[in-house]
């Protein structure tokens, strides 16, 4: 049922560490937006020891929470159920609390990448690259399933994340090339290379940015622009950024929680640049 202006609603995100997160200033500006005054939307350090004692005191209030960062996996067995599109990656980072109190998880992750790549004019792709192997690597290659038709090369570091990558591509049913990281220059002329990679990590990849590159997606927002980046924009190749994922997903977080649709992206982007352009 879509949310009324006067209900007292509460939602939130959840993660640790957490003080960084934009989540507040995105789904707040949505909630003004939209007229939902009765609306609030927090953040809370939550590491995976805590979560069950957090989850277990919400009250009837509680419309939906936000995750992030250690606890996309760790509360799937707290819920009550998830979507297909969190069951394909095992990660939730989107929690929707129904008026029985039913908690059911979501990644918006998935179709937030999706619908950002979308916006910058990207729908289908014959290759692609993924940098990195971690849990973000993982919603990339879900989301690079739905667009790119041929093969994925990801770089990685060790051989077990090389068979993490494995298992994913397989239950993702995508065909994937599995390189080493000191082999990540010849990422960079692929028609489209996510970056999934914690602050710095590519930055010495910014020198063999080649010219006239295609498309980087960078999932880091904050600092920003990495070092990667500013060199593909530098050499006039399209740039797709972390707060562009941040924003979609968050877009489809908050249509979920209050029924409302469409959330208001536009005034949602306008917030979060202004709060990063003052950091």
């Amino acid at each position: 049922m879509p949310a009324r202006a006067t209900d007292r609603r509460r939602a939130a995100v959840l993660g640790s560490p957490i003080a960084h997160s934009l989540s507040p200033v995105l789904h707040r500006t949505a909630y003004a937006e939209l007229g939902l005054e009765g609306w609030t939307y927090d953040r809370f350090d939550v590491d995976e020891e805590a979560l069950p004692g957090f989850l277990g005191q919400l009250g009837p209030e509680w419309a939906g929470l936000s995750l992030t960062m250690p606890l996309k996996r760790a509360v799937i067995p707290l819920l009550d159920g998830i979507s297909e599109t969190a069951a394909a990656v095992d990660a939730v980072n989107t929690v929707v609390i129904g008026e029985d109190g039913r908690r059911t998880g979501d990644n918006t992750d998935i179709p937030g990448m999706v619908a950002a790549l979308r916006e910058h004019g990207i729908e289908k792709v014959e290759t692609a690259a993924v940098l990195g192997a971690g849990a973000t690597a993982s919603s990339a290659l879900a989301a690079l399933a739905r667009i790119c038709t041929g093969e994925i090369a990801v770089y990685v570091r060790s051989r077990a994340r090389a068979a993490e990558m494995r298992g994913w591509a397989e239950r993702l049913d995508v065909g994937v090339r599995i390189a080493d990281w000191a082999d990540a220059e010849e990422a960079l002329r692929t028609p489209l290379v996510v970056a999934t990679t914690p602050s710095g990590a590519t930055d010495a990849l910014a020198a063999a940015v080649p010219e006239m590159p295609a498309t980087l997606f960078d999932v880091l927002y904050d600092p920003w622009p990495t070092a990667l980046a500013a060199r593909w924009s530098a050499y006039g190749g399209a740039v797709v950024s972390g707060l562009d994922l941040l924003l979609h997903q968050a877009v489809l977080q908050v249509e979920q929680m209050t029924g409302r649709s469409p959330a208001p992206l536009a005034a949602m982007r306008t917030a979060g640049e202004r709060v990063l352009a003052d950091r």
